[in-house]
């Protein structure tokens, strides 16, 4: 999994491609997400367009980051959502937790609404 971070409009924007499975990489995005909070970003959005598989380990992670972004005030979304990973989303009920855009600009769009 490689991860890529940008701010855009005062949002965190993480690119992540490959496979979503926990472990090193996992602390490291929320990390980041932590980082990103102490620099004065409340919001993020996850582009998961470049993802391939994600475990319960890799939809720990999310969650964290979510309750990462939201103990801060903000928001987390998930930005290209594949139909794989959505339906995983829709088995563990968590496409209603997570706020699901089609692509990074209508994430950001949300954000620069408010």
């Amino acid at each position: 999994m490689t991860v890529t971070e940008t701010i855009e409009h005062g949002v965190a924007v993480f690119r992540i491609a490959g496979d979503v499975l926990g472990g090193p990489e996992a602390r490291e995005i929320n990390e980041r997400l932590r980082r990103a909070v102490r620099e004065g970003c409340k919001n993020a959005v996850l582009d998961v367009s470049g993802v391939g598989v994600v475990n319960s380990s890799g939809l720990g992670l999310l969650i964290a980051g979510l309750t990462i972004m939201r103990n801060a005030g903000g928001e987390l979304r998930l930005a290209g959502v594949s139909s794989r990973l959505r339906k995983l989303l829709d088995v563990t009920k968590l496409s209603q937790v997570f706020p699901l855009d089609s692509t990074v600009e209508e994430a950001l769009s949300h954000f620069l609404a408010i």
